[in-house]
């Protein structure tokens, strides 16, 4: 099939591709001279504040109008910090805590580190109501059940955002809290009603409109109330009709992931890529899992083909790349910014932490303890190496702490008495991260417990039960100054 040079860029105006290494591939710089929308950084694009900032420069010379996103919501997602473990804490801890003044804080300093980095859109917040505990790729990334306090956090994060001149992005649209799967696994179904959708799932993205969000990423979901066939991010009825004319939505639509299994899996990744387009998405983010040339040129060729077989109006491609045009000039004409650190992010850390004691006498902790942590396997939004936990910040308060991770290829029979020996005549703290959803974390706590009920639970997920130990200490969030803070109140610092 025929494709012209001019469909081509024009397919290239409207991808947001992946790549490896810390410098630029040959190839992301001749698909820039080629028209491409912009690039999407990970983790792995990541070393130093200041190679992060000679990458972006690199690129933004080779195309001065690029789009440069990254998913930055602090907390478990962090691709900035992935090596250390963040210094913010996640979404999830702001709502505890429920003051909008901090939020947009720590939004704003988030901001300061992005645009210093050469970053222009932040994949971030997830605004979605975590109506269901055990939602398998939200939980601590979401502000809250309550879709008021969801809300109102999401203006104030976008506030302090999008006052650095960074854009912010509104995720998972309809919202991805009242699911079980995993869309980078599976096809999510949302099965609420059009009212309650209204009431709890849209509440947070009216307000984040109102609020002048630069955009809005889709969630690979299956709302039977607006589209029995068709996820969220495919769906024109979800895009075009709810989003855009319902909810009067005018900024740059974004993808998730495409190569994410709820839609690629059915479709492949040109098909969906076309496909999301024709529905009314405005940029496509591929490159978690396929970050090639090849991939990309597949996707912008399937884009290509799908105009030209009148699947996809050429109109709506121009105006697609036309909307990812729009953010980057609003993006270049936002005013300089400081880029001092506010170290706002210890501090909210710390009020969110909740102590329920049952035993007295326990805090301040007398000795150094053994502290044993329960890692749970992570979506793959988390980067599975980034350093959390309770154990290593402890240590630098009570030297001679001593830690022992386990995950649960690691329990057997045998394994709660290793631990009581290592805990012998010494104080047991016992981490765990989502227990209320991972069975094999709450046996072994509870196993630990019976035989050493002085021992304290620190819950560095959701909270469940906490009642379980002597104290109970709930962070609301696994981000490293969460640990920190849990490691204060340990040690009789707090």
């Amino acid at each position: 099939m025929k494709r012209s040079p001019d469909l081509l860029r024009l397919a290239d105006a409207v991808l947001l591709p992946g790549f490896t290494g810390t410098t630029v591939p040959d190839w992301v710089r001749r698909r820039l001279a080629g028209g491409l929308a912009g690039v999407v950084l990970f983790s792995r694009n990541v070393d130093t504040p200041a190679q992060l900032a000679a990458l972006t420069s690199a690129l933004r010379a080779d195309s001065p109008e690029i789009l440069i996103g990254i998913d930055e919501e602090a907390g478990e997602v962090t691709r900035l910090e992935a090596r250390t473990g963040s210094s913010r804490p996640g979404n999830y801890a702001l709502g505890v805590v429920d003051d909008v003044e901090l939020t947009e804080r720590v939004a704003r300093d988030i901001g300061r580190d992005l645009r210093a980095a050469g970053v222009n859109i932040d994949f971030a917040p997830a605004v979605d109501v975590n109506s269901n505990p055990d939602n398998p790729v939200i939980g601590l990334r979401s502000f809250g059940a309550d879709p008021l306090l969801v809300a109102r956090h999401t203006a104030a994060w976008i506030r302090g955002l999008q006052s650095t001149g960074v854009a912010a992005c509104a995720k998972h649209f309809p919202g991805h809290g009242d699911t079980s799967v995993d869309s980078h696994h599976g096809v999510p179904r949302v099965t609420a009603s059009r009212k309650d959708l209204a009431e709890v799932e849209l509440e947070p993205f009216r307000v984040a409109i109102d609020e002048g969000v630069g955009s809005i990423m889709t969630g690979h979901l299956l709302v039977a109330a607006y589209d029995e066939d068709l996820p969220a991010t495919l769906s024109p009825r979800v895009l075009t009709g709810l989003l855009r004319e319902e909810l009067g939505f005018d900024g740059l639509i974004v993808t998730d992931g495409i190569e994410m299994a709820a839609v690629s899996g059915r479709y492949g990744l040109g098909g969906a890529s076309a496909m999301a387009v024709a529905a009314g998405a405005d940029a496509v983010c591929v490159g978690g899992e396929n970050a090639d040339e090849a991939t990309h040129e597949h996707i912008r060729d399937a884009v290509a083909d799908a105009v030209t077989e009148g699947r996809l109006p050429e109109e709506r491609l121009a105006d697609a790349a036309a909307r990812v045009r729009a953010l980057t000039a609003w993006q270049a004409q936002a005013p300089p910014v400081d880029d001092r650190r506010d170290e706002i992010g210890l501090v909210a850390a710390r009020r969110a932490v909740r102590v329920t004691r049952r035993g007295a006498g326990v805090l301040p902790l007398a000795a150094a303890p053994h502290v044993v942590e329960l890692s749970p396997e992570t979506n793959l939004a988390i980067d599975r190496n980034m350093p959390w936990g309770a154990g290593e910040p402890l240590g630098k308060l009570l030297p001679g702490t001593t830690v022992a991770r386990l995950r649960q290829g690691d329990v057997h029979n045998g394994v709660a008495g290793t631990v009581l020996g290592q805990a012998a005549d010494r104080p047991l703290v016992i981490v765990v991260r989502d227990a209320h959803r991972h069975p094999w974390q709450t046996d072994l706590l509870e196993r630990l417990l019976a035989a050493r009920p002085d021992g304290v639970v620190v819950e560095m997920g959701l909270p469940g039960r906490t009642d379980l130990g002597a104290v109970h200490i709930a962070t609301h969030g696994a981000a490293r100054v969460c640990g920190q803070a849990a490691a204060e109140v340990l040690a009789g610092l707090a």
